[in-house]
Order: structure tokens, then C-alpha cells, then sequence
């Protein structure tokens, strides 16, 4: 393997939008149209030192090369001990502060939180599961100290009061929200995949190839970043997130829960081996099967998409199981509607991409046939959600959903993904003047109807993200001033 060529590695990862495809992409023989979102989580990582230092010395250089100290609840380590800090400066006391010890057994290298505090899981199963691959592919097994930063775009989290003063008074494309990680609401945008897929992604590039070879490399740092994130969320979900954060825009079919099932936790005997074969695709048992098609596919000229926060938030574990109990009672009925979404679904995607290879600027003013399926989709996820009672497209959704679509300019829209109350996804004709018409409408909104699962809306905001297309991509250092 490659040495790392530098002492700074800084990587991003999208988040995305699960246009079509909610609930059917958890079934192989289903598939979801995801795109990414020009909304990104940033990883930063920097070489402290390679051996020797106190785990105190060690935090001495963090906070200078952070401008800032780790918090309060840091505790000394070890003479000579591997420590890696990492820090989300947006939020107020975001640091966490680890020891790594390899494991017995081939069980691979862990981490183990030193400071007070909550722990992250997804920061913490990504730096297991990384540095077990680096240990097992990499020249040499000396990690070093590092201190990582974790950057998120705005539009992740919905406005607070300090975030907003932040964003005005300053010029970055970071702000800082001024509230605990935990205290902060999340619109949807697919953070958790996003960060799981940079940290690790940022990791391996650090430590075993060049920023170059991050093209190439896709397909292991997919393998990795899937494995990861499902042992951080407790469950092997169908991966469409993290496959839209490593390769952007695309058409999915999920892989084969077995491929993971036997995976096991970190520090169990042979976990490494087990890791290294599911990454390098070297188990003939149980091969990766994803299908991710169209990389990178774009939206037709003319049309956008936008995303609208309402200051909501779905728990999707739980819905996922109520819809799937359902559809298990109701296996005929289930199908049926499976099927129809489906189709509707596929004619979707095939007429946007048709218009996105189409010459004649005619066609592309209206967008008819895009509309007609956006709405053949709410439809039938308005079924689900009365069938299953589960709130996918609940009232006060399809309310503003309505209201909207009303709207000269607006193509069509959806409660993206697993549904809920998340930020709504709507595409657009691709004018100013349309987002100045939701705006007229989002400044006066309140619901009038009762919901038929209890849920409300706040305020309704215009997020600035847009479709992005782009996967996992290496970045320039300048863009964090202020930051390191």
C-alpha cells in the first residue's frame, strides 16, 4: 500500500434525497432513484506526530492547530499512546478524545473514549472499523496521533438562533449553531451516512493511498463505509445513503443482508480477516450485489430541486418496522401496491433521463409527464400511509404538498425516503422567480388541518441545498480557514 503523500488529508461526502423508492429499495427486487445533495459533510484529517508523545502534548497540538481547547472532562493518557481528538466546532462541546489498543485474536483495533461526555456512535464504529482495515492492509501498523474535524454544511441542521447571527455576520460556508450536537434537529439531508462515509473514507486515503487514487478505491471504500454504518445504526439497512455518498446520483438495488450478517463486533476473534474480506469483495459465499447505475446522473435543463425544512423530524427505525410488520400480515395487498409504485417509479426515472439527454428546449418547458408521475407516487404512498398507519405522507405533508404543487413553477413534490415529517423534496423549473413564490407562500403558512397522526408543522424554510450528482470527493484546504 501507498504512504500517505502529506500530513493533512480533507475529504467531503453528499447527502442525498431518495426521490423514488422509499421502503421498496429494503427489497432486492425493488429500486430507488437517489440523488445527492450539493450539501456535504467535510472530514479533515491531520498527522500530529507518529510515536512518542503524551497523550497531554498530543492535545497540546490539537488545540493549536484548532485555536481552541477540548472541553472540559479530558483526560490525561498514557506516555506514548496513540490518541486521536476529533472535533465538530460548530457545536458546543462536540470533542471526543480516543485511545486505540489492538485486539487479541485478529480482533482488529479499537478505540476507547477518554473524555466525559456522550459518545458518538457513528464517529466511533467509523474509526473501528477504518483503522482495523488500515492495521490489516498498511506497511506499517504506527497510526500516530491525529486530530480529526468534522465540518457540516448548513443546511444539515435546522436554523437556531446563534446559527442564523452566525451565517449573517460571517462570510464561511460553516456556521456555528451554538447548541450540543444532541440538541440539534436534523432536516434529513442524510448525515449520518454522509459522516461515516468521509471520516472513513478521509482515514483510509490518510493512511494507505494517495488523495488520486480515491477514484479507483471507490468500490473498497463503499464495501468499508456500508459495514460501518450499519454496525452503527444497530441493524443492516438497504445502504442507498451511503451508496449515494460514495458515488453520487444514481439508480439502486441494495446488497444482500447476508453479506453483513456475519460480520460480528470489533474485538471479537477474527474480525479483522472478516472485515478485509468483505471489503476487498473476497468471500465467495456472499459477493457484494449492490447495483448503483447512472453514476453521477443529473437533472434535466431547466429543472432543480429544493428542499423545504419544517421543523419536524420522523424517528425512520420505527417507522421501517411498523411497514414492514404490515406488509408481512398483508402480503397480497403489500405487493400489489409494491408493484405499482414500482412501475411508476422506473417511468419516472426513464423520463427524466430522457429529458436529460433531449435537444428540443420545447420539451423542456413544462415537464407534463414528470408531474403526472410525481403525483401517480404520492398516490400510492398516501395508500401506504392509511393501510400501514404509519405517517409516510401524513395530512399536514400532503397539505403543504398540495399548496405547493399550485404554484406556477413548481413540477412536483414528495416526503422523500421513509416519509414522515423530514424536509419535503420538490422539483422546480429552474427560475428565481419560482422560489420567490414559495417564499410568498412560506411566510403566512400555517396548516388547517388535523393530522391524522398528531404531528405538526413550524415554520416552513427554503433550505439552500441543491442537487449535486457528485459522490465522495477530495477538497482543498482553504475553504476551512478559521476551522483548523
Amino acid at each position: 500500500m501507498a504512504s500517505p503523500s502529506s500530513t493533512v488529508t480533507a475529504l467531503s461526502a453528499p447527502g442525498k434525497v431518495l426521490l423514488t423508492g422509499g421502503y421498496l429499495v429494503l427489497d432486492r427486487s425493488y429500486t430507488g432513484t437517489v440523488f445527492a445533495l450539493d450539501a456535504r459533510i467535510h472530514v479533515i484529517v491531520q498527522q500530529l506526530r507518529r510515536r512518542g508523545p503524551s497523550a497531554a502534548s498530543v492535545r497540546e497540538q490539537a488545540e493549536a492547530a484548532s485555536g481552541s481547547g477540548a472541553g472540559e472532562g479530558t483526560v490525561a493518557g498514557d506516555e506514548d499512546e496513540d490518541t486521536i481528538i476529533v472535533r465538530s466546532p460548530q457545536f458546543v462541546d462536540a470533542v471526543w478524545e480516543y485511545s486505540i489498543r489492538g485486539c487479541e485474536n485478529g480482533g482488529g483495533v479499537q478505540v476507547n473514549q477518554k473524555n466525559d461526555g456522550p459518545h458518538n456512535p457513528f464517529v466511533e464504529t467509523s474509526l473501528n472499523y477504518a483503522l482495523t482495515y488500515i492495521s490489516y492492509v498498511a506497511d506499517s501498523k504506527d497510526f500516530g496521533s491525529l486530530s480529526i474535524t468534522i465540518l457540516a454544511d448548513n443546511d444539515y441542521y435546522s436554523e437556531t438562533a446563534v446559527s442564523k447571527a452566525s451565517w449573517m455576520q460571517s462570510t464561511s460556508r460553516f456556521v456555528n449553531f451554538g447548541v450540543p450536537l444532541q440538541q440539534a434537529h436534523k432536516t434529513g439531508l442524510g448525515s449520518s451516512a454522509a459522516l461515516v462515509t468521509a471520516l472513513i473514507s478521509a482515514l483510509v486515503i490518510h493512511r494507505t493511498m494517495q488523495p488520486e487514487d480515491l477514484g479507483p478505491g471507490r468500490d473498497k471504500l463503499h464495501n468499508l463505509a456500508q459495514a460501518a454504518h450499519c454496525a452503527a445504526q444497530g441493524k443492516v439497512g438497504s445502504g442507498f445513503d451511503v451508496a449515494a455518498a460514495i458515488y453520487g446520483s444514481c439508480l439502486y438495488r441494495r446488497f444482500s443482508p447476508s453479506i453483513l450478517e456475519s460480520m460480528g463486533d470489533v474485538g471479537s476473534p477474527g474480525f479483522e480477516e472478516r472485515l478485509f474480506a468483505i471489503v476487498e469483495d473476497a468471500d465467495p459465499k456472499h459477493p457484494w450485489d449492490t447495483e448503483c447505475l447512472d453514476f453521477g446522473m443529473k437533472l434535466p435543463r431547466g429543472m432543480q430541486m429544493v428542499l423545504c425544512d419544517v421543523e419536524c423530524g420522523s424517528q425512520t427505525p420505527s417507522m421501517v418496522k411498523k411497514v414492514l410488520e404490515w406488509r408481512k400480515q398483508n402480503p397480497k395487498e403489500a405487493d400489489m401496491l409494491w408493484t405499482a409504485l414500482q412501475a411508476n417509479n422506473e417511468r419516472l426515472r426513464l423520463e427524466l433521463r430522457r429529458l436529460a439527454q433531449s435537444p428540443d428546449e420545447h420539451e423542456l418547458a413544462d415537464f407534463d409527464d414528470v408531474r403526472t408521475y410525481i403525483q401517480r407516487s404520492r398516490n400510492h404512498i398516501r395508500s401506504m400511509t392509511g393501510k400501514s398507519d404509519v405517517p409516510i405522507e401524513p395530512r399536514v405533508q400532503t397539505e403543504l404538498l398540495d399548496a405547493l404543487s399550485e404554484i406556477d413553477g413548481v413540477i412536483g413534490g414528495v416526503v422523500p425516503g421513509a416519509g414522515g415529517y423530514d424536509a419535503i423534496a420538490l422539483l422546480i423549473q429552474d427560475n428565481p422567480e419560482v422560489i420567490v413564490r414559495m417564499e410568498a407562500l412560506f411566510e403566512t403558512w400555517q396548516s388547517k388541518v388535523e393530522d391524522d397522526f398528531g404531528g405538526k408543522i413550524g415554520q416552513v424554510r427554503l433550505l439552500g441545498v441543491r442537487h449535486g450528482s457528485e459522490g465522495v470527493r477530495n477538497e482543498v484546504l482553504d475553504q476551512y480557514v478559521g476551522w483548523l
